[in-house]
């Protein structure tokens, strides 16, 4: 049985582009690279055609990655799911550490999505493991590396 690979629609469009762009422009880029470093003769000793085979094997393995997720890609539509006030993944949470009284919200996304930097956190993160299941008005512990946090779910939406 294959794993399946949560992700949110969002998440599958941008690993379709990746893939499109990685096959349309990198590669062919590449190539020409390739070819154009042969052209200037001993492959022994040319840095240009090194680096571009390097360039091409970094490409063709993510290549090789992202067709991988996207066929094991269970793509999870939150707008089609009712609001129940609990943490599914792809919900938004509004939570606050109970011990500095900081807010912050997280959209709860798959592993190839998160971004923290832009509040995406992915459902296998502490944080995300431990809210999905929860409801608002919930207290929960989440073990980090840095110890134990404590948050109380102040709000769970179903934006996209």
């Amino acid at each position: 049985m294959t794993k399946k690979v949560p992700m949110t629609a969002r998440g599958e469009q941008l690993l379709r582009r990746e893939l499109q762009v990685l096959k349309t422009v990198t590669r062919p880029n590449i190539i020409a690279a390739i070819a154009e470093a042969r052209e200037h003769g001993d492959l022994k000793e040319n840095a240009e055609y090194h680096a571009a085979r390097e360039q091409q094997a970094f490409c063709e393995d993510r290549i090789n990655y992202i067709e991988g997720r996207l066929s094991m890609a269970q793509v999870i539509d939150i707008k089609g799911i009712s609001h129940t006030g609990k943490v599914i993944f792809g919900s938004t949470i509004t939570i606050i550490n109970l011990q500095t009284d900081v807010q912050i919200s997280y959209q709860i996304v798959g592993e190839d999505e998160a971004d923290i930097k832009v509040g995406l956190i992915s459902v296998t993160s502490p944080i995300g493991r431990t809210m999905i299941g929860k409801q608002e008005g919930d207290e929960v512990e989440v073990q980090t590396p840095g110890g134990i946090l404590q948050y109380e779910i102040v709000q769970v939406q179903h934006l996209s």
